[in-house]
């Protein structure tokens, strides 16, 4: 492993009215702040899958038309002084594993009640990596690439486009957000809403309170599945979909404004038909809230 590092020196400490200001906050936690920022370049891995954990911080990844990784990381830490803010900063490490199936990066940050530190990361690499991607606390971005994706964030959102390859996203606490996606989707929120637009292929997306919208433009062969207890379901098919629709709602209006054949309707909020000439199903559920087709 193959591994190039440049760190920029740490900015110098301000003077005058803004240090005035932080000798006034001395001692208190979290007062002091510094920052430095440092790049990494290293050699793609042979097994082709590289595997990120972020514990604190953002994360950005961009599959670019590149033989390497280039991982850009800013560094934050904060402590009751100066000192001890330094002292963090150096004490926070981007570690790499090499494993059979490729490489392992993992973001240490020492964890004190006093202190708290992070790291930013910008991540750029082939196109053609097998990615798997998780942050405990920040927001996490995928773009560019050709080949199977996992993102999550236990409190942060999550953002996928420009990918062809199977994805699998999830957040505790956030948004989803995926868009000019191809392959088999599946999206998981608890407590945020889901946007999908521009997808080719098949989608299972399901969250606990919120909305979930997507666009297709092309319906994979296991179909649609989307399912929310507390909150709206916006679905948006191509004009020539061939489709079994399945539609029910427990307290909530159907809005569909595609001609289906073979339409039944039953007691408690339900739709079931076809669309074209029937093929992969479309199965949406909400408990509270209304659902449209277009």
């Amino acid at each position: 492993m193959s591994l190039r590092r440049h760190i920029d020196p740490e900015c110098p400490d301000e003077r005058g009215f803004t240090g005035f200001l932080r000798s006034l906050l001395k001692g208190i936690p979290w007062s002091e702040r510094v920052e430095s920022k440092e790049t990494i370049q290293i050699d793609a891995p042979i097994g082709g899958t590289f595997r990120i954990h972020n514990s604190n911080g953002r994360t950005r990844i961009t599959g670019e038309d590149r033989s390497d990784i280039e991982v850009m990381s800013l560094k934050t830490a904060r402590a009751e002084t100066e000192e001890a803010a330094t002292e963090l900063l150096e004490e926070i490490r981007l570690v790499f594993h090499e494993t059979p199936e490729g490489l392992d990066l993992e973001v240490d940050v020492p964890r004190k009640w006093n202190r708290r530190g992070s790291a930013n990361l910008c991540v750029r690499l082939p196109r053609s990596m097998i990615l798997a991607v998780a942050a405990a606390n920040g927001r996490v971005d995928v773009s560019g690439i050709r080949g199977p994706v996992k993102a999550r964030s236990t409190n942060g959102s999550v953002s996928v486009s420009d990918v062809v390859g199977d994805v699998e996203v999830a957040t505790s606490n956030a948004k989803v957000s995926c868009s000019c996606t191809c392959g088999r989707l599946l999206a998981r929120s608890s407590n945020g809403k889901i946007e999908i637009d521009q997808h080719r292929g098949s989608i299972d997306a399901s969250t606990s309170n919120g909305l979930i919208r997507a666009a297709l433009e092309e319906v994979g062969q296991n179909g649609v599945h989307l399912a929310t207890s507390n909150g709206r379901i916006v679905l948006d098919l191509p004009e020539d979909t061939d489709a079994d629709v399945d539609i029910r709602v427990d307290n909530g209006v159907i809005r569909n404004d595609r001609p289906l054949r073979k339409t039944t309707r039953e007691t408690g909020g339900r739709v079931v038909g076809r669309l074209g000439s029937g093929g992969p199903q479309i199965k949406l559920r909400t408990s509270n809230g209304s659902i449209s087709l277009h």
